[in-house]
């Protein structure tokens, strides 16, 4: 597994894929998602997804995979080679989604949640591998949410396959198992080979879990008063806000007081109504623009 464009740019999403092999382009196939690093606060979450022809699926089972947190790292990095050389009827595909574009989502106005960052995956890597000529029947996948919600989503973007959400599907499964493998390597090697562009020289970071002692040490000890967290850091999560909110410097923004300010005093609809000059701005007489507009970076345009 190649990840050198990802260990040289690691803010920046990455997209594995595995060779397409020949009878998965037309005999039935099933394939299973599954995720690696959805809970730690550091470190990419990698999304996978393993394919392989529905009359073949057992053969994965005979091949060793498990749900990965079953096994040990040495025990997957064996397990992936196998899937990997089993080209003839086996093929996968990840994608590394970095701290930095979590945070980003879960800060956005609005905001993008997790399990939608998570749903977004997912169904992107079924659509590659369509895409790809991978002839899809049967999908399974490990929950992210309600599987119930989860399930009729995708049934409804995939319609004329059998989809299948449910709890622990990575050990029920072994297209998911080995989906979860996958990720899980993808992972390790990522987190193994980290750069610190920063300049941190940290070298222990423990399990990537806010509960870690080690990794609450490397937080507080790789934390910089003004600018923050290095990039393997999700900013979003509570843990590091906390320890943003206790340690770095305050900061207050000008722009936050003014619209606190609007925002006391409910505009009126003459407003929306203000006189505009030849070219389209506003007038001098008129009001201050809404914060609807301006939280969102609102423009007026014109058309000719």
């Amino acid at each position: 597994m190649d990840l050198s464009p990802y260990i040289a740019k690691n803010w920046e999403t990455l997209f594995v894929d595995s060779n397409i092999p020949d009878i998965c382009k037309t005999e039935p196939c099933v394939l299973g998602v599954d995720e690696a690093g959805r809970g730690p606060v550091l470190g990419p979450m990698v999304y996978g997804i393993c394919f392989c022809p529905v009359n073949r699926h057992d053969d994965l089972k005979a091949a060793g995979v498990a749900d990965s947190k079953t096994l040990t790292e040495e025990k997957r990095e064996k397990i992936f080679d196998i899937i990997h050389e089993k080209n003839d009827y086996v093929g996968w595909a990840i994608e590394v989604i970095p701290p930095l574009r979590i945070s980003n989502c879960m800060y956005k106005r609005p905001k993008v949640s997790l399990n939608e960052v998570s749903h977004n995956s997912a169904i992107g890597l079924i659509k590659r591998a369509v895409a790809a000529g991978v002839q899809l029947e049967e999908v399974y996948v490990d929950t992210v949410g309600p599987p119930e919600k989860y399930q009729a989503k995708l049934q409804d973007i995939f319609p004329t396959m059998k989809i299948t959400v449910s709890k622990k599907a990575d050990a029920l499964y072994p297209c998911v198992s080995g989906a979860s493998i996958c990720a899980k390597v993808a992972r390790d090697q990522a987190l193994s080979k980290w750069e610190f562009v920063e300049g941190v020289n940290i070298t222990e970071w423990g399990s990537g879990y806010p509960g870690d002692a080690v990794t609450k040490n490397f937080l507080n000890n790789s934390l910089d008063p003004v600018f923050g967290f290095p990039g393997i850091v999700r900013f979003a999560w509570s843990t590091a806000e906390k320890i943003m909110e206790e340690k770095c410097v305050p900061i207050s923004w000008k722009e936050d007081d003014e619209e606190e300010i609007e925002k006391e005093k409910p505009p009126s609809v003459l407003q929306y109504f203000a006189r505009t000059d030849n070219a389209g701005a506003p007038s001098r007489s008129a009001k201050k623009r809404h914060y609807f507009f301006t939280d969102r970076c609102l423009k007026p345009v014109s058309t000719f």
